[in-house]
């Protein structure tokens, strides 16, 4: 099927324990031997000073032990990320597309621009990527403002102008997040008709995603992308895998019900005459 006749979808995934392993906020800060970050985080959190997802960003800018992170620091922190597998073939199979689909890949993380880059250099295009902007002083290199910040519903302003750029259909948006940070995307997309797919056991966002898949493969989303959105057959599904050069090796499909069970309290004692 030609280009100008394929459905065209745009795939956008987060980035922290999306495409990769950890926090890429506690990379940098194992880095830069500081510690407590987990404790500042939560901090930031329950005085909802800042989106969540933004939390980083707010301490570079703000907080004294990590005031002292220049370009470089986040340049190595991306290069000490531990990503997924199949991160490549994912990318591969966005760019040649299939069977009458053809996908436009974004990565749309609250972290900074510049650990994501260097992550996921020579795999995603930096142009594909959005992340937190820093603005650098000259002189002295220490961060002196943030310039836009895709965190909470900042991803979902970056969405839509990305489809709006790409003249995609907002039932055409697919994207894939694994933490609270992304409830307002998902939501967006969800009203929109498009799909989501959380890739975490997040309880707020497996109550909102279209779907849940858990796997140490970034690769692992095209299985409710097929089976649920293109309605293929397993057989089909896992001889694409395997035309990519990977083994869907197991694949449960399984809906937990997570019930807790409490004692009813005594019945009261009718009074006797």
């Amino acid at each position: 099927m030609s280009a100008t006749r394929a459905k065209h979808y745009l795939l956008a995934s987060d980035f922290d324990q999306t495409l990769s392993f950890r926090d890429s906020g506690l990379v940098l800060a194992e880095l830069l031997g500081v510690r407590g970050f987990a404790e500042k985080v939560e901090g930031l959190a329950q005085s909802n000073l800042v989106q969540q997802g933004g939390e980083l960003a707010y301490l570079i800018r703000h907080d004294p032990e990590f005031r002292g992170v220049r370009r470089e620091h986040l340049q190595e922190a991306g290069r000490h990320v531990r990503l997924k597998d199949a991160i490549p073939e994912l990318v591969e199979f966005c760019n040649s597309g299939i069977g009458g689909h053809r996908f436009s890949y974004a990565v749309i993380s609250a972290a900074p621009r510049e650990v994501v880059v260097s992550a996921l250099e020579g795999i995603v295009p930096a142009e594909h990527i959005y992340g937190t902007e820093l603005e650098f002083d000259e002189s002295s290199g220490e961060v002196r403002a943030i310039r836009r910040a895709p965190a909470g519903y900042g991803k979902v302003a970056v969405i839509d102008d990305l489809a709006a750029r790409l003249g995609i259909a907002q039932d055409r948006i697919i994207y894939v997040g694994d933490g609270s940070s992304d409830v307002h995307v998902m939501l967006h997309v969800n009203n929109g008709d498009g799909f989501t797919i959380a890739v975490s056991e997040n309880r707020q966002l497996s109550r909102i995603a279209r779907s849940t898949v858990l796997s140490d493969s970034a690769f692992s989303i095209l299985v409710p992308i097929l089976d649920q959105l293109f309605g293929w057959r397993t057989p089909d599904i896992r001889a694409l895998f395997e035309a990519n050069g990977l083994s869907l090796q197991e694949w449960e499909k399984a809906r937990t019900d997570r019930v807790t069970i409490g004692a009813l309290p005594p019945e009261p004692r009718q009074a006797t005459a």
